[in-house]
């Protein structure tokens, strides 16, 4: 498809620089292909409101580490952001300028250093730092900073309040270089009213890489490349999602990586299994889903692989108009914005 049908305008005032505060007062728009109302608006909170006793959500339990370093490769300043971690001390990065980090390199961060081992056919460089493999976590938190998004970056500086906005309520695996924003709105509250409705949890993990903020530099969406993500979804989790089926509940992915891990789990026929692996699933309109039947994330960038994921799940057309809405209704945009809760449109799911 024709990248153009993904984009649309977005004044720079619609970009959250900071989450609403408490964080479950969010808005959040309601997207039902099928309903008579296609679009209405509620608030975060209210979420037991729109879906079922025995509905199953599905949560990313990864943890985002503080990937950014800033140092030198010599006396020329360098800075880097993790991406995706081959050994518990070896990550391919993007550095800044990469022309600058070159095969053999050394590179100081404060008190953690280390030297480029590879590089990547996109730019990015296999690094190897020197501290012991169980220490590594230990010192990013020294030497790092929490990896804001480019479009957060550009307009203010991390700061200490980043530590913990940046993070979900779930958070508990490291190796996250991104968060998965769709689940920074869930609060201790709303947790209760979802058990008291009798809503099912569980949890999956993608560890989110910084490719998650490349943009698509192809004119046809065919030709993209989707960058790999390691996932993960457990026995226990993949028997409670063919449970849930089953019993003719609803799956619900609480952002678009709980999604992308659980489609790549399932098989054609709707079964999820066990998954312990990398994944590079690229979803866009005309693929039939096989598992998700609502989703819960905020809005996403124009041209991005997220918008034509979530036009793929609800419909382009669809998608277009309730962006434009949520514009002209001045929602809050990007990581730190608003939330959406779409349902599947009929005739996108496998077998219909």
């Amino acid at each position: 498809m024709d990248i153009q049908l993904f984009d649309f305008e977005l004044p720079n005032s619609a970009i959250a620089l900071r989450p609403v505060s408490p964080r479950d007062h969010a808005k959040q728009l309601i997207i039902k292909p099928e309903a008579s109302e296609r679009l209405t608006t509620d608030r975060v909170g209210n979420l037991a409101e729109h879906i079922e006793t025995g509905d199953l959500l599905v949560f990313n339990d990864t943890r985002v580490i503080p990937a950014r370093l800033h140092g030198k490769r010599g006396e020329a300043k360098m800075e880097i952001t993790l991406h995706k971690r081959e050994s518990e001390n070896s990550w391919w990065v993007f550095a800044k300028p990469a022309k600058k980090a070159r095969l053999g390199d050394h590179l100081t961060f404060g008190t953690l250093t280390g030297e480029v081992m590879a590089l990547g056919e996109a730019g990015e460089r296999l690094v190897t730092f020197h501290v012991q493999e169980d220490k590594m976590t230990e010192a990013l938190e020294v030497s790092g900073v929490m990896p804001l998004p480019p479009y957060i970056a550009a307009q203010r500086a991390v700061d200490e309040r980043d530590k913990e906005d940046y993070q979900t309520l779930f958070a508990e695996k490291d190796g996250a270089v991104a968060a998965p924003t769709a689940g920074l709105h869930f609060t201790e509250d709303m947790m209760t009213a979802l058990t008291e409705k009798g809503v099912k949890t569980a949890a999956v993990t993608l560890h989110v890489g910084a490719g998650t903020f490349l943009p698509v530099k192809v004119e046809d969406t065919t030709h993209h490349k989707m960058h790999s993500e390691y996932g993960e979804v457990t026995p226990e989790v993949a028997a409670l999602i063919n449970e849930t089926k089953k019993n003719g509940k609803k799956v619900i992915a609480v952002g678009t990586t709980s999604l992308r891990v659980l489609e790549s789990a399932t098989d054609e026929d709707g079964v999820t299994h066990p998954f312990k692996a990398d994944t590079e699933i690229f979803i866009s309109p005309g693929y039939k889903f096989k598992c998700i039947d609502v989703l819960m994330t905020n809005f996403h960038l124009p041209k991005s692989t997220l918008f034509m994921l979530v036009s793929a799940f609800c419909g382009l057309e669809l998608m277009q108009e309730a962006y434009q809405q949520a514009i002209d209704q001045q929602y809050r945009f990007y990581s730190y914005g608003d939330s959406s809760l779409l349902f599947r449109a009929l005739g996108n799911g496998i077998g219909e």
